[in-house]
């Protein structure tokens, strides 16, 4: 074994040079090499406890993965990791590793924790760049499950069906699978190519794609019990924008952020003019909101050519979004207006061109923890050709919408109880469906607790 690392520090990962990387869509992080890789692992004590397993929502046996990479056996480490984890490299990218698993991490009482989502990702790249997958024996259920969305949660969901030895189907409305994955994390966090990489593995268990397919449209969820489903995971996500109800938001050059990001995934508008997919955005941007979509948005709009200014109510030590994101934004020269929030979209000709803006104060802490905006009666109008709104996403409606025996709270999450069972019986629910929209990793967990609940319930039905 190794020499143990009492380094106080992680060991770096290389990026792209801010005023270099601002101007493309190639991805920031380049990942570890094997030298880095190793010399990060010497850094996990091995501790008794692992406390940060219990900091991952679905599980990863952190430690032993961490010390199959200093015993030179990666692949044996990606299966490690593959045990509980579907989308280790996608979670080795995008997952809040600071707040879970490195958030438990012994490590970091005194010093910077271990690496753990570097590493996964480390590891997860090394198997994908052999294209080799190890073979996973199934004995076949012969029953039938549908799984609604093909998200981060129904991906994981389906993963286990199929593990089980279920036939799974997953309906996915657009005509690309992925969910946020494709449409809502930019190319350079998350490249699409390595999200199809992994997709595929999912088909490899003999799931099945069904794309274009609105259910509670196209198919309603009694259409899917008629076909022979014998259970149904909805994990439709949040794909509903919310908005400021502010005067103007009706004029061109006003997104949400959903649309803006589906755009330039999904429809490759990074790639104009070579793909005809514009996306109007103008010389100076204003994106409003402080977590990690509004990161996501500046950032996208910045390597449009634009001038980015975000906007947010609250100071920097409120935000949301992940440090890393926040940092990475200001080494790229976005332009933050704090402590200031938009009451009026001011227009001309039918377009966006100026945003009233007024002045906020903090206050006491509120339920979030967060200190709350006061309003200062203290205005103040900015030039913009375009706002792009990014303050939250709710549950997709049409499910409700179209099916009375699905309940759901009045801010439109479906109501689930502990077997993760909707109100309507066979029909299982998590993800951002359920809770509103959070992370990749937690609705990944949300997947793979319904798979095990509703394995009960076929062997007990």
């Amino acid at each position: 074994m190794a020499k143990l690392n009492m380094a106080k520090v992680k060991v770096p990962m290389p990026e792209q040079d801010p005023h270099i990387r601002n101007k493309n869509f190639e991805e920031v992080s380049l990942g570890y090499t094997l030298e880095m890789a190793k010399e990060e692992a010497t850094r996990c004590i091995q501790c008794k406890n692992r406390p940060c397993v219990s900091g991952c929502p679905v599980g990863v046996q952190i430690p032993d993965f961490i010390k199959l990479i200093l015993e030179d056996d990666l692949d044996k480490a990606y299966d490690k990791i593959a045990e509980t984890n579907n989308l280790p490299a996608i979670c080795g990218r995008v997952c809040p590793q600071e707040s879970q698993c490195e958030g438990r991490c012994t490590r970091g009482i005194k010093d910077e924790p271990v690496g753990i989502g570097r590493l996964e990702r480390f590891v997860a790249d090394y198997r994908n760049s052999k294209n080799y997958h190890k073979p996973v024996e199934v004995t076949s259920q012969n029953k039938k499950v549908a799984v609604v969305g093909a998200g981060p949660s129904g991906l994981s969901a389906a993963a286990d069906l199929a593990k089980l030895g279920y036939k799974v189907v997953m309906f996915d409305a657009f005509h690309t699978a992925g969910g946020v994955l494709m449409y809502g994390i930019p190319e350079f966090r998350l490249p699409k190519t390595l999200v199809q990489k992994e997709l595929k593995n999912v088909i490899g268990l003999g799931v099945k794609l069904q794309t274009n397919t609105i259910v509670g449209r196209t198919i309603s969820l009694d259409d899917l019990f008629d076909q022979g489903f014998e259970a149904i995971y909805l994990a439709s996500g949040a794909g509903l924008p919310k908005f400021l109800n502010i005067p103007g938001e009706n004029l061109n050059g006003v997104y949400s952020a959903n649309e803006f990001l589906t755009r330039m995934n999904l429809m490759k508008a990074y790639k104009f003019p070579t793909y005809d997919t514009p996306v109007h955005i103008g010389k100076k941007v204003c994106v409003v909101g402080g977590g990690n979509v509004a990161m996501d948005a500046a950032r996208s709009a910045k390597r449009l050519g634009a001038e980015v200014t975000v906007v947010y109510r609250r100071s920097f030590d409120e935000m949301p979004a992940r440090l890393e994101e926040s940092h990475h934004a200001i080494e790229e020269g976005i332009n933050f207006m704090n402590l200031a929030n938009p009451v009026e979209i001011l227009g001309e000709n039918g377009w966006v061109k100026r945003v009233r803006v007024e002045k906020m104060t903090l206050g006491q802490a509120d339920e979030s923890g967060r200190r709350s905006p006061i309003p200062t009666g203290t205005y103040e109008e900015v030039d913009f050709e375009s706002v792009i709104i990014s303050i939250g996403q709710s549950p997709n409606p049409l499910i409700k919408q179209t099916n009375a025996d699905i309940k759901t709270e009045k801010w439109g999450g479906i109501i689930i109880d502990d077997r993760t069972m909707t109100t309507k019986e066979g029909v299982f629910a998590g993800g951002d469906a359920v809770s509103g929209a959070a992370t990749v990793i937690l609705a990944m967990g949300a997947g793979k607790k319904a798979a095990i609940s509703i394995d009960q319930y076929l062997k007990n039905k």
